[in-house]
């Protein structure tokens, strides 16, 4: 085997196994969330993935609204909006069926939070 074909067989094994080891959003996940000094709540996000594509629902104090996001690797990012505070947004690092990271609640701050998976 060439060693062009060589590379381009590895290539191909390190790109199936980095699909294999890419977070899977889909189910119902209850956070944690924390927007310092302007207080704390809960959510529950309910997640379709289709590929890196995500969507889905929030509810939560604010409401429920649909989302949209992405996942790309282990690294999930989507966003809502509520009539209250405008446009959210929220970054997290999944690991396994727990995240983390950091939200955007529009006019109410911003913050962190924490989710597992049901």
């Amino acid at each position: 085997m060439t060693p062009m074909k060589r590379i381009a067989v590895c290539t191909l094994l390190l790109a199936s196994a980095v699909a294999l080891w890419a977070a899977d959003l889909t189910g119902t996940w209850n956070a944690a969330v924390d927007l310092g000094g302007v207080g704390s709540g809960t959510a529950t996000f309910t997640f379709k993935q289709d590929g890196e594509k995500l969507t889905g629902t929030y509810a939560g104090t604010f409401g429920q609204a649909p989302l949209k996001g992405t996942l790309k690797g282990n690294t999930a990012e989507w966003t809502f909006d509520a009539d209250q505070v405008g446009a959210i947004s929220y970054k997290g690092v999944v690991d396994g069926n727990k995240m983390k990271g950091s939200v955007q609640y529009g006019g109410a701050g911003s913050g962190t939070f924490t989710a597992e998976k049901k």
